[in-house]
């Protein structure tokens, strides 16, 4: 079976994802069902799938999900060499991502999309056809999520159906708000503090972290509408015309 060989368990990593992505993505765009809709439909259908991994007869170890994970390729992973080299490849993967996405921004496909984003239905106009481009990077983007879930379970051993919760979601929406919207960068610096925080936070106050992290967000929203990121780049501008003055 495609699973039981790495290369197959590889491929299945990127065309699983991709392919619920893709027809999700179909059904949904060609509907033109976007914004708050969009998110309210993404997260009841990932609540939906989470209900029915939780199910111990769906063969994907219920509540308890996929543990005891030892070896890749024969290879311990407790090993520090291996865990090392996962570290290594996690990092790498990630500026590739950044790369990649930097290289996108900037071509035609790129622009074509942030069209899309401010205003839809100038582009309609234009001749473009905005369910192709749509549906193009929602499939991408899943496949790079495909890609680091795969990196992330051999690192900590366990995979369970409550990684799919809203919790984890709206976790991700809050790197997003902290780092900085509408940037590349903000993401990655929102994941970096937030998780920072969130260790610090689970071992000295574990029974607070929540409401750290929703006072977090709240203050973000108010103080830093746009992320550090932004804050960061105001100050700048505003240094610099204060120079020139």
């Amino acid at each position: 079976a495609l699973s039981e060989s790495f290369i197959g368990q590889m491929l299945l990593v990127v065309l699983v994802p991709g392919l619920l992505a893709f027809v999700f993505g179909f059904f949904a765009f060609r509907s033109r069902i976007k914004g708050v809709y969009f998110s309210i439909i993404t997260q009841a259908m990932t609540f939906a799938a989470m209900l029915l991994f939780f199910r111990n007869e769906t063969g994907f170890g219920g509540n308890n999900g996929f543990t005891d994970f030892k070896r890749i390729l024969d290879i311990p992973l407790q090993q520090p060499s291996t865990r090392m080299v996962l570290f290594v490849l996690t990092g790498a993967t990630l500026i590739g991502f950044y790369l990649m996405a930097r290289w996108l921004v900037n071509t035609k496909f790129g622009r074509v999309l942030q069209a899309i984003r401010d205003a839809e239905n100038r582009v309609m106009f234009c001749g473009y056809n905005p369910l192709a481009y749509k549906l193009a990077i929602w499939t991408l983007s899943a496949v790079m999520c495909g890609i680091a879930g795969a990196l992330y379970v051999p690192q900590v051993g366990i995979i369970n159906p409550s990684e799919m919760s809203a919790a984890a979601g709206i976790e991700m929406a809050i790197w997003t708000a902290v780092g900085g919207r509408a940037t590349l960068i903000g993401p990655i610096i929102g994941a970096f503090f937030v998780n920072g925080a969130k260790s610090w936070f689970t071992m000295a106050f574990p029974e607070y972290w929540l409401y750290f992290l929703g006072l977090l967000f709240i203050l973000v929203t108010l103080l830093l509408p746009q992320g550090i990121v932004g804050g960061v780049k105001k100050l700048f501008n505003r240094q610099a015309v204060e120079t020139k003055a």
